[in-house]
């Protein structure tokens, strides 16, 4: 793990997931979310063409860039190849923790049962993805770190601004944001200003909620 992953991730709080079947241009992309402040970017592997947006994402400065949905040996590495600064799984992935430790890359394992947390703890995770987060609701943050207290959990599925700064405040290190942020036909049509203005919004009603 890079010493700066946990402690950023924790500073800025927010993960911008990409899920669009077109991405105009991905270095835009990263601008115009890191103008309404939101470093960090995750393009998934449900997106054509994820390894050409790495690539041009990975060049934006600022901007911290992962790759997302990695489900495989290959697709770990490929996604490193291409740039992607860390990795993040929907489950519990032994092969892409691998893949992630012999390259020095974090990842983010995805789980949702204290069972699953625990064995994305032992694959040597340096953070817990809660997906879906929104199942059992932010108290569920509170009851895992009874058993679980110092592990880095990140929600993620079905946060929104109305709900992202009660994620953070009962112990999530940082939320992923989704449509709310980055709807497919703004990505696709490459709307930097309103992509923004939608981060923007994401990232003051959360810091004013938890506040």
């Amino acid at each position: 793990m890079t010493e700066d992953f946990l402690p950023e991730l924790t500073a800025d709080g927010v993960i911008a997931v990409i899920r669009a079947p077109r991405i105009a241009d991905a270095a835009g992309l990263c601008a115009a979310l890191a103008e309404g402040g939101i470093r960090w970017v995750e393009f998934t592997f449900t997106t054509p063409g994820i390894t050409g947006h790495l690539r041009r994402a990975a060049k934006e400065a600022g901007s911290r860039v992962g790759a997302g949905t990695v489900l495989t040996e290959v697709q770990a590495r490929e996604a490193i190849e291409s740039g992607a600064g860390y990795l993040v799984t929907p489950g519990c992935r032994p092969a892409v923790a691998e893949a992630a430790e012999e390259a020095g890359v974090p990842v983010v394992m995805g789980a949702l049962t204290p069972t699953e947390v625990a064995r994305a703890v032992d694959l040597g995770a340096d953070a817990v993805k809660i997906f879906p987060a929104h199942a059992f609701g932010p108290r569920y943050f509170k009851d895992l770190a009874g058993p679980y207290p110092g592990t880095p959990l990140v929600a993620s599925g079905g946060v929104s601004g109305d709900n992202a700064a009660a994620f953070l405040a009962a112990g999530a290190r940082a939320v992923c944001a989704g449509s709310e942020v980055v709807p497919a036909a703004a990505v696709a049509a490459g709307e930097w200003a309103e992509i923004t203005e939608r981060a923007r919004a994401f990232m003051a009603a959360a810091r004013r909620t938890a506040a």
